[in-house]
C-alpha cells in the first residue's frame, strides 16, 4: 500500500499513492479536485508525518490552512473563516495549528511558481514522501505560471517527470473534465471527478489500460472536504465510466476572508511550515533562518556579521556604516551567491565567451540588446482630461519594493549561450533572440511590454522579454513573437532562487526590526549585482551580460504585470516607469496590498489629473 490519501474508498481503489507515479485529479471548476489534494497532503503530513510538499497555485498558505484545520478536526469551515467559533472550537484549532507548526507540511504560495521551482525545492526536503500541487489552470492568468492550455500540458510532463526520477507520488489538480484534454495529457493515473448533489463519482484511468473502477464519495462541504460514502450510500465500484452528470460547482463555502490572524490561534503560530517560513514564535519554533527542512540562518549570519562588524568599526554612526557596506556590497554579495550555489543542481559557467552584439561598443556605451524598460504616459487618458472629455482624476504613484531582488527569480542560462540560426523558442532554453522587426501594440490604455523605443529593423530581445511577449500573445493582445534566430543554453529558474530567498528573508527581518542599516545593505548587495554581472570592472568573479539583461527585463515585465493586473481590476494605468513605478487612478488597495515586502506596494505621492494651473 502506498501513501494514503485519507479516504479509504479511494486508497482501496489506487493502492495508496504510489512512488514514482504522476496522479491527476480533474474536475470541472468547483468540483472538488482541489479538496482530494488537501486530504492527501494533511493525511500525508499531519496522520503519517511524512513529508510533504504542497505547491498552492492561486491559493494562499492561509487558504491552505484553514481547510486543513476545517477537514481535520472536523469544524465548520465557514465558521472558521468568519472568526465564529465556539470556546470549545477554538480551543481544539488552537491545538491543531500548534501540531502544525511542527508537521513536515512545507506550503509554497509564492507568486511565478513554476515546474522549475518545485523541482528545485525537492532534493532540499530529506524523505519527503509526496508532492501536491494546488492547482493547474486551464484558464490563462498571467500572474500564474501554471495555468493555460499549453502550460498544463507541460506542467503536467515535467511532473510525471518528476516523480519518475525522484521516486515520488506527485499528485496534481486540474480545473478541467475536458476529456480531449485530458486525454492528450496521457499520464500515468487520471481521477475524474463528477458531482451529483452530494455525491461525488470519480472514474480512475490508467494510460494504457483505460478505466479501472468508478467510485462514488461523499462531498462535506461543511467542513471542506471529500469523505467515504455515507451508510445510505456505500461505495459503488464499475469497470466503466459512467455517463456525464449534470454538475453544480463543489467548493468550499466562502465569506469575505478575515485577516488569517482573525481567528485562533494567536497570530505567533503559523498555520504550517511555510517556503520560506515567516520569523514568528510558534510552538514548537522553527530554527531560526530556516527554509523548510533547510537551516539558512549561515548565510543570514553572514549578513548580520558584516552589519555588526562594520557597526563595530565606525562606532555605531549609521549614516558612516551604510556608506561602508554600500562599498562591501558587490564582493560581499558575490560570496554570498557563491556560498548559496554550493551542492546546487547545476553548475554555471562563470565566463562564456561574450557574443560581440553583448559587448559595450564604448566604455560607458551599451550593446546591442533591446531591454523592455519602460518610460508610458496613457496619452488617450491625458488628452482626455486635456480636452475636458474626461473627468478629472485623481492619480496614486505606487512604488514596488525591491524590484530587482524580485527578478531573480527568472530563467536564466546556465552555460555559454549556443547559435540557433533557425530560431523559435525552447521554454526549457533561455539567451538572446532576435526578431526581424518590432513587435507591434494596439492598447492604448496599457504600456507596451517591450517599452518605448522606436527603432526600424531587427531586434535582440532576451529571455525574460520574450517570455512576457509569448504570454501576452496567450492573452490575446498581440501576435506571438515570430522568432528567425537565437543564441541560447539550457536555463534553470533556480539559479539565483537560494540567493534570493536569503536576501528576502534577511530583508523582510530588517524591516520588522527597523534595521535601516541592514535594509540598505541589503538594496546594495542585490542592485549591484544586477548591474555589475555584465562588462564591470568593480566585479571580476563573473561575467554574464546576458544574465544581467534577463534580470533587469524580468523587473521591467514583473512591474507590466501589475499594469495589467491593475487595468484587469478597473483601475486606470495612468504612467509606468523604469522597473518599480506605477501610477494609478483607482481603489488600489482593492488589488495591491499594501506594505514593504517584496510582494507588496506603497504609495509615494498622490496627485490631481490635470493638474492645476498656476496662478
Amino acid at each position: 500500500m502506498g501513501l494514503p490519501t485519507g479516504i479509504r474508498t479511494l486508497d482501496d481503489a489506487l493502492g495508496g499513492l504510489q512512488p514514482g507515479r504522476f496522479y491527476l485529479v480533474a474536475a470541472a471548476p468547483g468540483a472538488g479536485s482541489s479538496l482530494i489534494a488537501t486530504a492527501a497532503a494533511r493525511t500525508g503530513a499531519l496522520d503519517q508525518q511524512q513529508p510533504v510538499l504542497y505547491a498552492a497555485s492561486g491559493l494562499t498558505r492561509a487558504d491552505v490552512a484553514a481547510r486543513i484545520v476545517a477537514a481535520h478536526l472536523p469544524v465548520d469551515y465557514r465558521r472558521l473563516r468568519a472568526g465564529r467559533l465556539t470556546p470549545t472550537e477554538q480551543d481544539d484549532t488552537a491545538a491543531l495549528h500548534h501540531h502544525l507548526a511542527s508537521a513536515p507540511l512545507y506550503i509554497d504560495d509564492g507568486t511565478d511558481l513554476t515546474t522549475d521551482a518545485i523541482a528545485e525545492s525537492v532534493p532540499d526536503l530529506p524523505g519527503l514522501a509526496l508532492v501536491v500541487i494546488d492547482r493547474l489552470q486551464t484558464s490563462e492568468d498571467p500572474r500564474l505560471p501554471l495555468s493555460g492550455p499549453s502550460q498544463i500540458t507541460d506542467a503536467a510532463q515535467a511532473l510525471a517527470h518528476l516523480a519518475r526520477t525522484h521516486e515520488l507520488p506527485v499528485l496534481a489538480a486540474v480545473d478541467t473534465d475536458d476529456p480531449q484534454l485530458i486525454a492528450a495529457l496521457s499520464l500515468d493515473v487520471t481521477i475524474l471527478l463528477a458531482r451529483d448533489t452530494d455525491q461525488i463519482h470519480a472514474t480512475i484511468t490508467e494510460r494504457d489500460l483505460g478505466p479501472q473502477a468508478t467510485l462514488t464519495l461523499h462531498a462535506d462541504l461543511a467542513h471542506a472536504r471529500i469523505t467515504d460514502p455515507s451508510p445510505e450510500h456505500p461505495a459503488t465500484v464499475s469497470p466503466h465510466t459512467p455517463a456525464q452528470i449534470p454538475q453544480a460547482p463543489l467548493q468550499a463555502p466562502t465569506s469575505p476572508p478575515p485577516d488569517p490572524t482573525a481567528f485562533p490561534p494567536a497570530p505567533t503560530a503559523p498555520a504550517a511550515s511555510s517556503m520560506p517560513p515567516r520569523r514568528r514564535p510558534a510552538a514548537p519554533p522553527p530554527a531560526e533562518g530556516s527554509y523548510a527542512n533547510r537551516d539558512y540562518s549561515y548565510f543570514t549570519d553572514m549578513i548580520t556579521r558584516a552589519v555588526d562588524e562594520t557597526l563595530h568599526d565606525c562606532d555605531g554612526d549609521i549614516t558612516t556604516a551604510t556608506e561602508a557596506l554600500t562599498k562591501k556590497a558587490v564582493p560581499n554579495a558575490m560570496a554570498l551567491f557563491e556560498a548559496t550555489r554550493v551542492g546546487g543542481n547545476y553548475e554555471h559557467t562563470v565566463y562564456p565567451e561574450t557574443l560581440e552584439f553583448l559587448r559595450k561598443k564604448t566604455k560607458d556605451g551599451a550593446d546591442e540588446i533591446w531591454e523592455g524598460r519602460h518610460n508610458w504616459t496613457n496619452t488617450h487618458l491625458t488628452e482626455a482630461l486635456k480636452d475636458g472629455t474626461h473627468p478629472p482624476i485623481t492619480v496614486n504613484a505606487l512604488d514596488t519594493n525591491a524590484s530587482f531582488l524580485s527578478a531573480f527569480k527568472t530563467h536564466l542560462p546556465i552555460g555559454a549561450l549556443v547559435h540557433d540560426p533557425d530560431g523559435g523558442f525552447d521554454p526549457k532554453r533561455s539567451g538572446i533572440y532576435r526578431l526581424p522587426a518590432r513587435p507591434t501594440w494596439h492598447h492604448p490604455h496599457l504600456p507596451d511590454p517591450i517599452g518605448n523605443r522606436r527603432e526600424d529593423g531587427p531586434v535582440l530581445l532576451d529571455d525574460a522579454t520574450i517570455r512576457l511577449l509569448i504570454r501576452c500573445a496567450r492573452l490575446g493582445l498581440c501576435e506571438a513573437p515570430h522568432i528567425t534566430e537565437c543564441w541560447t543554453s539550457g536555463a534553470s529558474e533556480g539559479l539565483l532562487e537560494k540567493f534570493r530567498r536569503v536576501l528576502t528573508e534577511a530583508r523582510t527581518k530588517a524591516i520588522e526590526t527597523n534595521d535601516t542599516v541592514t535594509v540598505e545593505y541589503i538594496k546594495a548587495m542585490y542592485s549591484k549585482f544586477t548591474s555589475t554581472i555584465g562588462e564591470s570592472s568593480v566585479n571580476r568573479d563573473i561575467r554574464r551580460p546576458d544574465w544581467m539583461h534577463i534580470i533587469r527585463s524580468q523587473a521591467f515585465a514583473n512591474l507590466w504585470y501589475k499594469s495589467h493586473r491593475a487595468h484587469s481590476n478597473d483601475l486606470t494605468v495612468v504612467r509606468v516607469r523604469g522597473t518599480d513605478e506605477l501610477h494609478v487612478a483607482g481603489d488600489w488597495r482593492t488589488v495591491f496590498i499594501e506594505g514593504r515586502l517584496t510582494t507588496q506596494m506603497k504609495q509615494k505621492d498622490q496627485y490631481p489629473m490635470p493638474r492645476k494651473s498656476a496662478r
